[in-house]
This record gives C-alpha cells, structure tokens and sequence, in this order.
C-alpha cells in the first residue's frame, strides 16, 4: 500500500459543501461533476475528498478529519478571524491538544500540529 489520497464524504448540498471546504479551509477546487452533484476538493499534498451529495447522508455520520497544520493556535486565530465557528478553541482533549469545528453536515473537522501535540 502506498498512500491514502482519496476519500468520497457524503453531504447534503454539494456546492454549499464545495464553499465551506474552500471558503474556510482553503481547499481548492480539483474538479466538478455537476451532473453526479460531486465536487472534488484536495489541500496542498494533493488528498483530495469528494463532496458527494446523497439523498439522506446522516448528521456527522460519527465522521472525522484531522488536518495537520503549521500552528493549531494562529490557525484558530485566522479561521476565527474569518468567521469560522468551533466546536471549541485549542484544548486537550481524548485525541490530542487541538481545535474542532465542523462543517455543513456536521462532519467534524479537527486541526492539530506536531509541536504543540508533543507539548501537551
């Protein structure tokens, strides 16, 4: 096995999908689909999630994503800045010191970083 690079995630609204991950994650559009009502986001080491629009995706679905990013403090700090609404701020919590929000279906979405990970 070489490496996870593709992940399909069930939503409710694929384009309101699509300007979350991209208007707060700053993902970037890969590609679209219209017609299968999927878009195709990815970060900067190209995974890439396909935002597939079902017909009753459940609330969260007990779905997770962890992002990895430079600094979990200044990145709150920005995304709060910008309007994004966590969950909670960077805290210690079972899985790790990081922070939580979620998207439009309730996926949550969970940013961490390895210096203050080792710290706490």
């Amino acid at each position: 096995m070489r490496k996870l690079d593709h992940l399909a995630l069930p939503v409710a609204d694929w384009l309101a999908s699509r300007d979350w991950y991209v208007g707060t994650l700053r993902l970037t559009v890969e590609f679209e689909i219209p017609d299968r009502r999927t878009a195709a986001v990815r970060d900067g080491f190209d995974f890439t999630i396909f935002l597939v629009q079902a017909e009753a995706p459940a609330r969260g679905a007990g779905v997770a994503l962890w992002f990895q990013v430079d600094d979990v403090d200044a990145t709150h700090a920005a995304l709060s800045a910008r309007g994004a609404r966590f969950n909670h701020a960077p805290a210690k919590m079972f899985w790790g010191y990081g922070a939580e929000l979620a998207d439009p279906d309730g996926h949550l979405i969970r940013l961490w970083d390895e210096t203050s990970m080792k710290a706490h």
